[in-house]
């Protein structure tokens, strides 16, 4: 029972929101849709049953408006699929220059971690007191005497000072 008015309230409240639309054509030869009709020129009712509002406009004022705009400069419309294609490709090469960059810097700490480990584990081993030895040019073993242990030792830790934090 409480249906039926509650359906013509509904129904009486949505007729103001019924909207009328307007077609016309520019200058340019492009149609435009728009709620509100062009000041002068030919209008056409897509949707609704208001006639348009009369234009208030003279033809000194359309003269004028039409010399502002070509002087203004035409407002530029969205970007054609060629300029979106383009601005697409450009923001990809970025991405994937900025992504090999970031790579390469990964790689740069990753072979700096890796030095910087061997070089204090050779530091630890020299200060340890053990023996040491290395390959001379002739592919033969020799021992590392203190002299030669505190010359490589300090070689070491200068390389460690100036390239490992």
């Amino acid at each position: 029972m409480i249906r039926r008015p509650l359906l013509l309230v509904a129904l009486l409240l949505s007729l103001p929101a019924a909207a009328q639309i307007y077609s016309w054509k520019d200058k340019d030869g492009r149609v435009h849709y728009s709620d509100t009709p062009p000041l002068t020129g030919e209008v056409s009712v897509v949707q609704g049953t208001r006639a348009p509002r009369p234009a208030a406009a003279t033809a000194a004022d359309s003269l004028a408006a039409d010399g502002a705009s070509e002087t203004a400069g035409a407002p530029k419309g969205p970007p054609t699929l060629a300029e979106r294609e383009q601005a697409f490709r450009e923001r990809r090469a970025a991405e994937a220059e900025a992504a090999a960059k970031a790579e390469e810097a990964a790689a740069r700490d990753a072979e700096r971690a890796r030095f910087c480990e061997q070089a204090r584990n050779q530091l630890t081993a020299l200060q340890s007191g053990q023996r040491v030895s290395r390959f001379n040019a002739a592919g033969e073993r020799e021992y590392l005497d203190d002299a030669a242990r505190n010359a490589e030792a300090q070689r070491l830790q200068q390389q460690i000072s100036e390239h490992c934090n």
